[in-house]
């Protein structure tokens, strides 16, 4: 699994983006695509899948 930080999650509108440690670039995360409630800073582990407009972080876990 792939490690990141999130950088930007809106919880109203259901949408951010996680920052990967390896490559640095940015991930489209959907609040579908979580499995545990999300912030901003948070360490996270995620999977990367192919959604509509490119690539999603999917199956979000916080990293304690």
């Amino acid at each position: 699994m792939a490690t990141g930080i999130v950088k930007f999650f809106n919880e109203s509108k259901g949408y951010g983006f996680i920052k990967d440690d390896d490559s640095e670039k940015e991930l489209f995360v959907h609040a579908t695509g979580l499995t545990d409630k999300i912030r901003e800073n948070d360490r996270v582990s995620y999977e990367v899948a192919e959604g509509k407009r490119g690539l999603n972080a999917v199956n979000v876990k916080k990293i304690s």
